[in-house]
């Protein structure tokens, strides 16, 4: 007597592939689009595409890990952090960690018109990150600091990779 079902190494491949997507999937925000429910939100600093695009939020709702870096994406994200890290009283300076980063971005070949754009890039993310954190009285939580200390530990250490 035979049986009618057979296995094959191609429908051992698909179950297995069935199996890993149905893990995966709930856990990085894409059942979401699927119908499925996501706890996470646009702009939350713990999405999965925050570490794929510098950790910067999805604010038009498409996950970091989709769309391609730009090319300001590190200027912002470092900016974005000094301003942080400035209205929540961390103790570094400023000044010194803006010209330590110019110096990195420098010593990968930015020529003079990339480092305009690099320095318009980190002054508005700078300027207008610490205008909306002195809007919010409580900007500084517990939680918020301790986000922003590694990377600030990172920074102050010349480490201004993006991940």
């Amino acid at each position: 007597m035979q049986s009618n079902f057979v296995t094959t190494p191609r429908s051992f491949i698909a179950v297995a592939v069935i199996v890993a997507l149905a893990a995966v999937l709930p856990g990085c925000g894409t059942m979401s689009s699927l119908g499925g429910k996501n706890t996470k939100t646009a702009g939350d600093d713990n999405t999965v595409g925050g570490l794929w695009s510098g950790g910067l939020p999805a604010a038009d709702g498409i996950p970091g890990f989709t769309k391609k870096p730009g090319p300001n994406d590190r200027p912002t994200r470092v900016g974005w952090l000094s301003a942080r890290a400035s209205h929540c009283g961390f103790v570094f300076d400023p000044a010194q960690l803006r010209t330590r980063y110019f110096a990195f971005e420098q010593s990968y070949g930015a020529d003079a018109r990339r480092m305009q754009e690099i320095q318009r890039a980190y002054d508005y993310s700078l300027e207008s990150t610490a205008e909306r954190a002195k809007q919010n009285p409580n900007y500084c939580t517990r939680q918020r600091v301790d986000e922003i200390r590694p990377e600030l530990n990172r920074y102050l250490a010349g480490d201004f990779r993006t991940f």
